[in-house]
């Protein structure tokens, strides 16, 4: 059975003639469902009147358990930038209820920040539907096709990891 990508992959293989059919149907396909992900995420977020980076500074957030909070440090850290940056996310989620700040009681020059009860019940409703479209994605293959594909998929991303 036939998909766009077919489309593609023969088009192109006509204009590259050493182009790896193979090599490009799965990059165009992984591609194909990161934006399909993207673009279903998006309208998740966009129904709580959330963006991405808003949803994942949450998501970080929460990921650590009771009592749901982190240094900026420790948050620019998993998210992967600047505290400069991480703090204008954090004033913009501390204006929306989301987020508090405080400092720390041990240690007075340590400042955290807090999923808020808001914050933590936006994120609830976001997280549910996100999952949902990930799981009726995913539910279109078997229990045993899944299982593979998450093999592979383990298989390939590690050899970038260790690269």
């Amino acid at each position: 059975m036939k998909d766009s990508v077919d489309d593609h992959v023969d088009l192109w293989s006509n204009e590259l003639s050493d182009l790896d059919r193979r090599v490009e149907g799965i990059a165009v396909r992984l591609q194909a469902l990161a934006r399909y992900l993207d673009r279903h995420r998006d309208a998740v977020l966009a129904e709580y009147d959330l963006q991405w980076w808003e949803f994942k500074t949450l998501h970080m957030l929460r990921r650590g358990g009771t009592p749901y909070q982190a240094t900026p440090g420790e948050l620019a850290n998993q998210l992967g930038m600047s505290a400069a940056a991480l703090t204008n996310r954090l004033d913009a989620l501390e204006g929306r209820g989301y987020v508090d700040r405080t400092r720390d009681r041990d240690d007075r020059r340590k400042v955290l920040a807090t999923l808020t009860p808001a914050g933590h019940k936006i994120w609830q409703q976001g997280i549910v539907q996100i999952q949902q479209v990930e799981q009726e994605l995913i539910h279109n293959l078997s229990s045993s096709d899944q299982i593979r594909l998450e093999s592979l998929l383990r298989r390939l991303l590690r050899s970038t990891e260790s690269a």
